[in-house]
């Protein structure tokens, strides 16, 4: 079996030697030719798998992403050659919401914010909004949730129309798909027309897709903004035509990166352990593999929990894991020079709340809930 993987796949060796021989390749600039021969084709978010990728091959029988979104994905053509097909939804929700808690803590530290004092809403309910929703209740946010999906198929489903968010929110968190036509598109959501609805310093976050905000528009208010010496709060992870972004966008952003909010190691190798599963599953086999087998020994492995710590703490436990400012500078020093594909590719290594072991006579539920672990 040929299986061809995308090269910033992690372990992808390590689960899937053992069903055939492992070919990596450049997701960004993989080619038809380049794949004429794949039994099994994985790829990740910035690979477009329709019928000019695959015209040259008659062999595939399983294609798989290691993402959440499909909108890189031509189900239709794959249906029509009954190709089958999974992605990994949830795979790096958690990464995800880790990565919107930290500018979170650093948007409230610089503009001295109580985030219990703020109205957040979350657009787009999934696997992500659903857990950043648990979250920032946890943190004593007040929680506006707006997906018209649910609410279409949830009679009880607590829905906050666009308009009302666009009005109400101080914060306002992006996590939908990206869809360009239909009931409900979400293409340029936020545009000229939406962003003039927002409170003048509501703070925007998107770690979904870039194409949800429409960069221009955004980049004009922001001039406009700063000739009266104004400022939206702004966090981007995601930019229309990735790789190459709006440049004199990023002056403008408060904390800004090369879309890794799903970029923790459980995040990406996840991903890459459900895809191993589901082609077992089509085959027939037992999964030899799963993923703690592979996973290190994280750098801060264990930490005692005073009795009294609380909610003002959290932040600097947090950071012992993962702190965006470096990643933001990471992107602002590097990315004229090396390009917004090679910092995705080197990313360092960043660890989910959940390698953190906590210990004490009182460890708060609460820290559980947001995902950290007590002491085996």
């Amino acid at each position: 079996m040929r299986i061809y993987a995308d090269e910033n796949m992690p372990l992808v060796q390590q689960f899937f030697s053992d069903l055939g021989q492992v070919t990596l390749f450049d997701g960004r600039n993989a080619c038809a030719q380049q794949l004429a021969d794949a039994d099994v084709l994985l790829v990740r978010s910035v690979t477009n798998v329709n019928q000019t990728l695959l015209q040259a091959n008659s062999t595939l029988s399983f294609v798989g992403t290691a993402t959440i979104g499909l909108d890189h994905i031509d189900q239709a053509y794959l249906d029509q050659r009954q190709i089958p097909f999974v992605n990994a939804p949830g795979c790096n929700a958690q990464s995800v919401v880790e990565y919107v808690l930290s500018s979170l803590w650093y948007l409230a530290q610089r503009y001295q914010w109580q985030l219990s004092a703020k109205t957040i809403a979350v657009v787009g309910v999934g696997n992500i909004g659903s857990r950043l929703a648990k979250a920032l209740t946890i943190l004593g946010a007040k929680v506006l949730l707006c997906d018209p999906i649910r609410q279409q198929h949830e009679p009880d489903f607590p829905h906050t129309d666009f308009s009302t968010v666009c009005r109400e929110a101080d914060i306002i968190s992006f996590h939908t798909p990206l869809q360009s036509e239909g009931e409900f598109a979400t293409e340029h959501l936020l545009n000229a027309q939406t962003l003039a609805q927002l409170k003048p310093d509501c703070a925007i976050i998107n770690a979904a897709r870039g194409g949800i905000i429409d960069n221009k528009a955004l980049l004009a208010e922001a001039e406009s903004l700063a000739k009266l010496g104004k400022k939206r709060p702004l966090v981007l992870d995601v930019w229309e035509h990735e790789p190459t972004i709006l440049m004199p966008l990023l002056a403008f952003a408060d904390i800004a990166t090369a879309h890794i909010a799903g970029h923790s190691i459980e995040g990406k190798a996840r991903g890459t352990e459900m895809l191993y599963q589901s082609l077992c599953q089509q085959l027939n086999i037992a999964p030899k593999y799963q993923l703690s087998q592979f996973l290190a020994t994280p750098a801060v492995e264990k930490v005692q929990i005073n009795p009294n710590f609380g909610l003002p703490d959290v932040q600097s436990l947090a950071r012992l894991l993962y702190d965006v400012a470096r990643d933001d500078a990471i992107f602002r020093y590097t990315l004229n020079n090396k390009g917004f594909d090679w910092i995705r590719k080197t990313y360092p290594a960043r660890r989910e709340f959940s390698s953190l072991q906590l210990s004490g006579t009182a460890v708060p539920n609460w820290l559980l809930q947001l995902g950290f672990s007590l002491e085996q």
